[in-house]
């Protein structure tokens, strides 16, 4: 499984962003995926993650109402919709997969990951 992540950038307090995580290798509603963050400094954190094709979804308590992961089988893409950015949304953003079909938290729980794409957002 490969996943590319596309969709960063630099963006002011209040924009909305659209990440994307394309996989290849296998679909993505058979896999379990998440979007990731890390800030300079600190540890890699959950954001969002989806399963069973969009039928189970969680959300980290910080994204809640502002963030929205989604999926598209056609285009084999999961995508992450950020609203209402804040400074303290600034990190490099990760797309994981794991085969277990449940989305959890650890990080040490996925099985595959993209190369991240970072998120920029100025006060």
């Amino acid at each position: 499984v490969q996943l590319v992540e596309s969709g960063g950038g630099l963006v002011h307090t209040g924009d909305s962003l659209r990440l994307s995580c394309e996989a290849s290798g296998r679909a993505f509603s058979s896999l379990a995926m998440g979007w990731f963050r890390q800030a300079p400094g600190k540890e890699r954190e959950f954001v969002a993650g989806i399963a069973w094709g969009g039928l189970n979804i969680k959300y980290a308590d910080f994204v809640k109402g502002r963030f929205t992961i989604s999926g598209d089988n056609a285009e084999n893409t999961v995508y992450l919709r950020m609203n209402s950015l804040k400074p303290e949304d600034t990190a490099t953003y990760y797309c994981a997969a794991r085969e277990t079909l449940e989305i959890v938290p650890p990080t040490n729980a996925y099985d595959y990951w993209g190369q991240g794409t970072q998120v920029t957002v100025s006060s």
